[in-house]
């Protein structure tokens, strides 16, 4: 038995988010049942990241144990030609068995991407957030730098969350405008239930110039859900990357635990 670490990119429109749900396809259940299918065993996956209905990813990060036969660098080849256009394997490796993804030490990188112009852009219209007000983007890059550090994000987590711990933290948060595109990029050990959709919903307000830019600052403080901006739709959102210590991912052919 080996267990493989999958990197997986996908285009969420069509999809109720990363993990298993009663009468709704998603990207977990596809990539079940074609591994399934693939490797002639019962697989179900591990996912590093439980993305929301409509979110895309460019880097989630999944595992599976598998007594297959198929060098692990060669999975993502094959399964590949049976998933649909709008997920696909970027690197598929084997890693030591006691690893698990969301147990683990990482850094999650997420992008918001806001379309600020007149008119919507067809061409994007499915990956971004259409804002035809005025933003000020230099405004929204002064209030994101509250959230950069080790801070308790309940009034930016959803009242429906599950986990008892909100304290996270942000390494940096960054606003970037190029022509009509404004890109939120946001990287951290770890996100709350919708925390960069509220984070962007926030930074739109005071991009709009509805918030001064201590806004942000002070709605950390108030620890309440209500005193930060609006959630801001899912299809905006790409979870770019996940990156861990290579030292975790390494197989130690030395290791009794290995053999």
């Amino acid at each position: 038995m080996k267990r493989i670490l999958l990197v997986v990119a996908y285009e969420g429109t069509k999809y109720s988010g990363w993990q298993i749900q009663p009468n709704a396809l998603t990207v977990e259940q596809v990539l079940n049942e074609e591994l399934s299918k693939l490797l002639n065993e019962h697989i179900e996956v591990i996912g590093a990241s439980r993305t929301d209905a409509g979110v895309h990813a460019m880097g989630n990060v999944c595992v599976f144990d598998s007594e297959t036969r198929i060098p692990a660098e060669k999975i993502c080849y094959a399964l590949n030609r049976s998933l649909p256009e709008d997920v696909v394997i970027q690197e598929s490796r084997e890693v030591p068995k006691n690893f698990h993804p969301r147990k683990c030490d990482c850094t999650k990188t997420y992008e918001y991407k806001i379309w600020n112009a007149d008119f919507v852009q067809p061409f994007n219209r499915k990956y971004t957030y259409f804002v035809y007000h005025e933003l000020n983007a230099e405004k929204m890059q002064e209030a994101a730098q509250a959230l950069v550090g080790t801070h308790d994000f309940t009034s930016f987590c959803s009242i429906h969350a599950t986990v008892p711990d909100h304290v996270r933290t942000i390494y940096s948060c960054d606003v970037i405008r190029e022509d009509h595109l404004i890109t939120i990029r946001i990287k951290g050990n770890g996100f709350l239930y919708n925390m960069v959709r509220i984070i962007a919903g926030s930074l739109i307000k005071v991009g709009l110039g509805e918030k001064d830019t201590d806004f942000i600052e002070e709605a950390l403080g108030k620890l309440n859900r209500e005193a930060a901006g609006p959630t801001a739709p899912a299809l905006g959102l790409t979870l770019v990357k996940i990156q861990y210590p290579e030292e975790i991912l390494t197989i130690d052919n030395n290791s009794d635990e290995e053999k």
